[in-house]
């Protein structure tokens, strides 16, 4: 349904202990066609024996198309595409630290992912079983939101609905274990070769709290686990990351209330062994203190304050919001309409405030007792090769257990690869299959003219352009502003992201970071700062940076967002005495987790750097959040203890705050989006800000830069990345278009679509085994590629992107497909976005309304024969070595050869 409907959202999402199957459009014809094939596909799936070994598991020959019978069983291999995904899952130690706690926290619930260990004991009957006993509309929640009649939904539902008869479900909740006592649990797991070896205890505590189908108590515990643990000045993060007992939360810390019993968890990565029983200690210290002291008044305010924000908010994704809140604690017994009354649960907070010690008497009655599960993963210099070896020997009982089933080896084999070249011959024929019986939209259903946002441009004076977007905010404003740089180097462009995170850290000579967020709670709904950078939409060679900053508050609390905006700004003191130790605690953290954080998005990094080579642009995303980024902070937290780094450190972090106001006095313009009542306010408000950052002392400092500036573009690199910790590889291809104002380039945006959902996907993800594959187009960035993404068969999959360019030109595509395809092209394009987006792209990336039209005009316009002509460029372009490739992971299948112009690069990784 994908290339057929306008959906804004469409997946399937499997939790611990149900899962939930939604959908979004902004079409009423099209939420009819998407339910009815929801229904239908959830309550009446075919369920296929070649739906299972596919998408499941299956041993066959690596290559089933390479004759070798001769071999026996030697070429066999686990297969399918759930399985292939868990792998590259479980590369990710932060996942695999939560999925373990959560198997010995809740142990009558299975990973709700897939253990790759036990999910080759999983038969098809078992699967046929598994969906007959729980896949009923007795056993079903569902939810619709939007603007459409309920009435209607009910009908639709009801003749799907009808076809069923009531059944008893066993509606036994699985909870979590019974904590009588300590309880002590240690597992071994990866070793991250970016952190000390020194630091790589993961632990926690959790204990069991109450139901949390009592609304209100769940409420208050979960304002309880904010104010322990949101935030540099929290009393937790203090306790345990700020003295150094870690490096930062564990990723099951919080309260947890989507069980039929609430969990909260506190827990520390980067934990040294002679510290694991320290953690739990300093959280009891903590606690005990805490419930001692009591919880301050204007902190709960403060979350009360951005709460109410955020239900002011009016988002693109909040119909899905509140659909997505309800399903899990729907099912475990609490009342989906309890929980979504705010209005009320908030009200009966506020009395029980006024009760003496409240929330005290909460952490008294859970968290001071010692009714505990400690968690703790041990870094295991084995465990990889652990892994690879158990996975060798299940791989020869499963091929003892297909063998049996023949009169030798041989046969088995045959038999095994006759099936595989039945698999490989039913994909094709479903790559071609009529699917004429599902419903579908129309290009004509795509509106010709594209959503236009009013708005006005002013000058406070001749160096400040500022653009006004008026219009319903719910008495909310939004600001963004941009501060350009000129010219900026590159060791000082690779740290805005470090300079942006020290911002919200350090604090100021009179404020500490604790006091300034507490004000932030308070008078905003939050502030940000971070890296911006866009192409021209005119050439792709040229482009501009700066820092982009901003917040939104309701509008009486303008003037203060601006003050904390500027006291945080001017006024960080990287000077101070603990300045220092603060930015090695973003090291730490940034490093911390590096490895896991390119497991969870290995093909973004990948796409990344192969866009490095092709513009400015590319490069400095490079710099500012790829490989280089993730290389710079792992080698700066590994030098920490160097006090002239840190001293040199730190000057080039106070030279990026001095160039930042420099830039606003020269190069500086802003948007607000805000009720037309509030313009003058915040006209006046804007002004005064202004004025007071540009009379800052703050003079930038003699030129840094000792690296000459690159030569772009730089076409065919071909690099390996090598991450033997990764049973999977990630990889990306990418060229150059033109520019997002040339109509050439409206047709590779309908080629990326038409590969994805007919060629792509297919060969790389449905045969090829790899979890996602598929291609994309850029038209701001001017690039065109292709990715996959935990892939066990790179090379196949390099392979099928070199040839998909010349299958594209050589293919008669009909306007079907073509329909098709602009359909999907125009999901994300006319997608509902939030109010305080309406706009932006005008002032963030220098695309006007007209440009924007021209290029909607251009998209649905584009013909076979412009698509052909696309396909013949990217062919061209992959003949003639004129495209970008990066590979992350390892060479598996030797595509790594001698002549080829292939680089392998080191980051250290997997040693």
């Amino acid at each position: 349904m994908l290339p057929r409907s306008l959906q804004n959202f469409m997946n399937a999402m499997t939790s611990s202990d149900h899962t939930t199957y939604p959908f979004a459009t902004t079409n009423a014809q099209d939420f009819k066609n998407l339910m009815s094939v929801y229904l239908d596909a959830t309550l009446h799936p075919l369920l296929k024996r070649s739906d299972f070994v596919q998408e499941g598991w299956r041993i066959g020959p690596e290559n089933p198309l390479k004759e070798s019978d001769e071999q026996g069983t030697k070429d066999l291999v686990f297969k399918g595409v759930v399985y292939n995904e868990m792998k590259g899952q479980v590369s990710d130690a932060t996942y695999l630290f939560y999925i373990k706690f959560f198997e010995q926290i809740i142990p009558a619930l299975n990973n709700s992912g897939g253990d790759p260990q036990k999910m080759t004991d999983l038969t098809y009957e078992q699967l046929q079983r598994f969906q007959n006993e729980h896949y009923h509309p007795s056993n079903s929640r569902i939810v619709t939101y939007g603007d459409q009649s309920v009435e209607t939904h009910l009908q639709m539902l009801g003749e799907q609905l009808a076809k069923f008869d009531k059944v008893n479900i066993d509606k036994d909740i699985k909870g979590p274990i019974a904590l009588k006592g300590p309880q002590t649990v240690t597992i071994p797991g990866p070793v991250d070769p970016l952190v000390p070896p020194e630091s790589q205890f993961k632990t926690s505590t959790t204990w069991v709290t109450g139901d949390p189908s009592n609304v209100d108590e769940s409420f208050a515990l979960q304002v309880i686990s904010n104010i322990l643990l949101d935030g540099y000045g929290a009393p937790l993060y203090r306790s345990l990351v700020e003295s150094g007992l870690g490096t930062d939360f564990s990723p099951n810390t919080g309260y947890d209330s989507s069980a039929s019993k609430g969990l909260f968890s506190i827990g520390l990565t980067g934990v040294s062994e002679k510290n694991v029983p320290r953690v739990k200690e300093a959280i009891s210290d903590t606690l005990l203190e805490q419930a001692a002291n009591g919880f301050e008044k204007h902190k709960v305010d403060g979350l009360l304050h951005v709460l109410e924000l955020k239900l002011k908010h009016k988002s693109s994704r909040f119909g899905l919001g509140v659909a997505q809140s309800v399903t899990g604690s729907w099912f475990n017994g609490v009342d989906p309409f309890a929980s979504l009354d705010y209005e009320h649960t908030i009200s009966t907070f506020r009395k029980n405030m006024q009760k003496s010690r409240y929330l005290e008497k909460l952490v008294e009655k859970y968290l001071l007792t010692d009714n505990t599960l400690t968690f703790t993963m041990a870094p295991s210099a084995t465990f990889g090769a652990e892994l690879e070896e158990e996975e060798a020997a299940r791989l020869q009982t499963k091929i003892a257990e297909a063998v049996k089933q023949f009169p030798n080896e041989q046969e088995a084999h045959k038999h095994l690869r006759e099936r595989e070249l039945e698999l490989l011959k039913e994909q094709d024929s479903g790559k071609s299959a009529n699917v004429d019986v599902l419903p579908t939209l129309r290009v004509s259903d795509i509106e010709r003219t594209g959503q236009q946002y009013e708005a006005r441009e002013s000058q406070l004076d001749e160096k400040t352009n500022v653009k006004w977007r008026e219009t319903a905010t719910n008495g909310l404003t939004y600001v963004k502003a941009l501060a350009m740089f000129k010219d900026l180097p590159d060791e000082l462009r690779m740290l805005v992201p470090l300079f942006c995170d020290s911002l919200m850290r350090i604090g100021t000579k009179d404020k500490s970071m604790e006091e300034l967020e507490g004000l932030m709670k308070l008078k905003t709904g939050g502030i940000r700062f971070g890296y911006h950078a866009t192409t021209s939409p005119h050439d792709i060679l040229k482009a501009e940076e700066g820092l982009s900053l901003g917040g939104y508050a309701f509008d009486k609390n303008v003037p203060a967002m601006y003050e904390l905006i500027n006291t945080i700004l001017l006024g960080t003191d990287f000077d101070s005495p603990n300045a220092h130790g603060m930015i090695k605690e973003l090291l730490r953290a940034g490093a911390d987790g590096a490895v896991d954080g390119i497991a969870s998005a290995g093909h973004m990094y990948a796409s990344r750097y192969s866009k490095a080579g092709l513009s400015l642009h590319g490069a400095w995303g490079e710099q500012t959040g790829g490989l280089r980024q993730v290389k710079l902070i792992t080698s700066l937290a590994s030098a920490e203890e160097d006090a002239n780094a840190m001293a040199l450190l730190v000057e080039r972090l106070k030279a990026i705050q001095a160039i930042v106001v420099e830039s606003m006095r020269t190069s500086f313009r802003a948007m607000v989006t805000c009720g037309a009542d509030a313009s003058g306010s915040n006209e006046a408000a804007l002004q005064s800000f202004i004025t007071t950052t540009r009379s800052s002392p703050l003079t930038p400092p003699a030129p840094l830069t000792t690296t000459p500036p690159p030569t772009y573009p730089t076409l065919n690199q071909k690099t390996l990345f090598p991450f033997p910790t990764y049973q999977v590889s990630y990889t990306a291809l990418t060229l150059p278009t033109g520019p997002y104002t040339s109509q050439q380039t409206a047709p590779f945006a309908i080629l990326a679509q038409l590969l994805t959902h007919k060629h792509l996907h297919h060969e790389i993800r449905e045969k090829g085994g790899a979890y996602g594959g598929g291609a994309s187009s850029s038209g701001l960035t001017g690039t065109f590629g292709m990715y996959s993404y935990r892939d066990h068969n790179p090379a196949n999959t390099l392979r099928i992107m070199r040839e998909a360019g010349r299958w594209a030109a050589e293919r008669e595509w009909s306007e079907r497909e073509l329909e098709e395809a602009k359909l999907s092209c125009f999901q994300g394009l006319d997608a509902p976005i939030s109010v305080n987006q309406e706009g932006v792209d005008g002032f963030l990336l220098g695309i006007d309304a007209q440009m924007d039209q021209q290029r909607r005009e251009w998209l649905l316009d584009v013909d076979a024969r412009q698509v052909r002509q696309a396909a013949e460029e990217v062919a061209k372009a992959l003949e003639g070595n004129g495209a970008n490739v990066a590979v992350l992971g390892n060479d598996k299948g030797g595509f790594v050869k001698e002549g080829e112009g292939w680089e392998v690069r080191d980051m250290g990784i997997g040693k």
